[in-house]
């Protein structure tokens, strides 16, 4: 085997322990949260805020006297200060969903920490509190995340629907029905600008939103949100 190729395969097995096999193995951890006891279901909404779709979220959930967990950019609270405020104000919980929209894959532990720094500071300048929690963008993780995010509850999802791609419109309402159940987290997208994501998928994801939130008031399903940092 020629050095080169054996270096290669050296290299990438280390990069695979330190992020594919890392994620693996911590996702199974019993401190990654995926669900939650009790009655309801959680509505967390990740990669925002958005100037457009954030504040029509915002005003659907107050429609509904719903309360939401939001996972949020750092670079796009400081662009939106205002929205987070609206947020705090309204009584949601606030999380940290990196700096800029970046895999665990591809950063160091000094950069995670760099991206979990500036985003905390980002949003306690916003509202005067601390956020408690993080979800990871793409539910990525790399082998020093349980140390450098210690401080932080860490929340993936027990329910993903796929809304960052407008051909999902379709089919999400009907899945969001079926995925109904006591301790659900759902996963959804107020913003499309991110790698891999739709600009207008939220309008789509907006609209069924509404429908399902209409049938569920209607048949007393409860929504609550996670414990965190939030006014309320």
């Amino acid at each position: 085997m020629k050095k080169w190729t054996k270096n290669l395969l050296i290299g990438t097995g280390i990069y695979a322990t330190y992020s594919i096999f890392a994620t693996a193995i911590i996702r199974r951890q019993s401190f990654v949260e995926k669900r939650f006891k009790g009655k309801g279901i959680a509505l967390t909404f990740d990669d925002g805020p958005h100037p457009i779709y954030t504040p029509q979220l915002l005003d659907l959930l107050k429609r509904y006297e719903i309360k939401a967990t939001f996972f949020v950019v750092g670079s796009k609270v400081e662009k939106y200060p205002y929205i987070i405020k609206r947020m705090h104000e309204e009584g949601h919980t606030i999380g940290i969903h990196h700096y800029e929209h970046k895999s665990n894959w591809v950063l160091t532990p000094w950069q995670l920490t760099e991206q979990l720094e500036r985003t905390a500071a980002a949003i306690s300048n916003c509202t005067g509190e601390r956020p408690t929690l993080y979800r990871p963008p793409w539910g990525h993780f790399n082998i020093a995340v349980p140390f450098t995010a210690k401080g932080y509850r860490i929340v993936l999802w027990s329910h993903i629907f796929g809304d960052w791609k407008v051909e999902r419109a379709e089919m999400l309402y009907e899945d969001l029905q079926n995925a109904v159940e006591d301790g659900a987290v759902f996963l959804l997208h107020d913003c499309g600008k991110t790698l891999g994501a739709e600009e207008e998928a939220p309008k789509f994801m907006l609209e069924s939103l509404a429908s399902f939130l209409a049938d569920c008031q209607e048949q007393n399903i409860q929504f609550v949100q996670l414990e965190g940092s939030h006014n309320g």
